[in-house]
């Protein structure tokens, strides 16, 4: 084998490829041949080149050479030229590499064969240099541009994979944020929480501000992904800290002003979320609650023999974080025994059925669960059975966050 000295890579890949550079793999055993091929090349110094005398040597040359053409002949003793095209097509690290077949004469039947073989060109030898070097840089120009998509597939899949990865633990920890289900006690809670992405922009929590006061909220920031999963962290981090300096975390109206005040939309890459906030003081049963533009909460208590009586604990406040010095006002209800609430984000209800039928209303979803409720049912698996019917398969449009508390 004789290779004339190494170029440097090409240049002109896309960004973040690798360059290639035209490499040619002359399979011939004829030395004058092989001379006079390099002599074509020597003028086009981007042009690599390796002559190979030995046919029984070609795919060892190629695995280690990695030409981006092969030049081949028919007629070599030893190793016939059109098994060796076929050796060539059924090794993996030559399959697709541009073969062409070089032959002292015309003839249609073994052209014929070649091309059946995997074989991209057909030249009588040895032809014009011109001709040569056209057909090497057009084929070799193809294949690289074949080598560059696969490597960019490659890297995009790889790509991919990392931020799948760096997504699933993101979802991790923002899972991880949510508070475990209050199985016994004053206070017993029961939740599901499905985003409608790997992240998404609800986001809940509830505990005990002192020996009598419970709080808990449910909110809900436009958008998904990551942008929205980091708004929502960083407004639950601030409630359950407590984290609002001067703010009475008992008093509902007081929390969301203060809210809205730390989350303006313009320090916030102009995202808002909607929040409900409720406190429940268990010595006398009552609810302060206050909104900033989400669904109500649902108070539902039992009627025997029928669906639970509904109480809709709606707050009257505009979206978190859309004006500044905005203030939010505490509504009140008392509680009766026993009574359950649900706190719940639109994706909860807002289906669009999959027969076309249009969307889910919120006086359907309400009605479903006060049924479910009135009759001692397991409200929430049978809400996220049906809804999984009603949508169909796939993940839902929006996140789907609802919150049952009995109190």
């Amino acid at each position: 084998m004789e290779e004339r000295g190494a170029k440097p890579e090409a240049v002109g890949s896309p960004a973040g490829l690798t360059s290639h550079a035209i490499r040619v793999l002359l399979v011939d055993d004829q030395p004058i041949i092989g001379e006079a091929v390099r002599r074509m090349l020597a003028a086009e110094t981007d042009i690599q080149f390796r002559y190979c005398q030995d046919p029984g040597q070609a795919l060892a040359a190629a695995a280690e050479f990695k030409p981006t053409v092969i030049l081949q002949d028919l007629v070599m003793p030893d190793v016939d030229g059109l098994t060796l095209a076929r050796y060539f097509r059924a090794n993996a690290a030559t399959r697709e590499v541009p073969l062409i077949v070089l032959s002292t004469k015309e003839e249609p039947k073994v052209k014929a064969e070649a091309f059946a073989l995997g074989a991209n060109d057909y030249l009588v030898k040895l032809p014009d240099r011109i001709e040569l070097v056209a057909r090497i840089r057009h084929h070799s120009s193809g294949y690289i541009s074949r080598l560059e998509r696969d490597e960019a597939h490659r890297a995009l899949l790889e790509s991919q994979q990392k931020l799948a990865g760096e997504l699933a633990e993101a979802a991790a920890y923002v899972q991880s944020l949510l508070p475990l289900p209050l199985l016994d006690g004053l206070v017993r809670t029961e939740w599901r929480f499905i985003p409608s992405t790997e992240l998404g922009g609800d986001a809940f929590g509830y505990h005990w501000l002192d020996a009598d006061n419970f709080c808990f909220y449910l909110l809900d920031v436009c958008g998904h992904g990551v942008g929205a999963a980091l708004l929502s962290i960083s407004a639950i981090n601030v409630l359950r800290s407590r984290a609002l300096p001067l703010t009475d975390f008992h008093d509902p109206g007081a929390t969301l002003t203060a809210l809205n005040n730390a989350f303006l939309m313009e320090r916030h890459n102009n995202m808002y979320f909607t929040i409900w906030y409720g406190v429940f003081h268990a010595p006398s049963r009552t609810l302060r609650y206050a909104s900033a533009g989400h669904p109500p909460a649902l108070m539902m208590t039992a009627c025997p023999g029928a669906p639970a009586a509904v109480v809709n604990l709606r707050g009257k406040g505009m979206i978190l974080g859309g004006m500044p010095d905005m203030v939010y006002q505490a509504e009140q209800t008392v509680v009766p025994p026993g009574a359950t609430v649900f706190l719940i984000s639109d994706g909860a209800y807002e289906i669009e059925r999959l027969d076309g039928s249009g969307m889910w209303s919120f006086a359907e979803f309400s009605a479903f669960l006060a049924e479910a409720s009135g009759a001692g049912r397991p409200e929430i698996p049978e809400l996220v059975s049906y809804v999984h019917a009603l949508r169909g398969p796939g993940p839902l449009e929006d996140d789907f966050s609802i919150v049952k508390l009995v109190l």
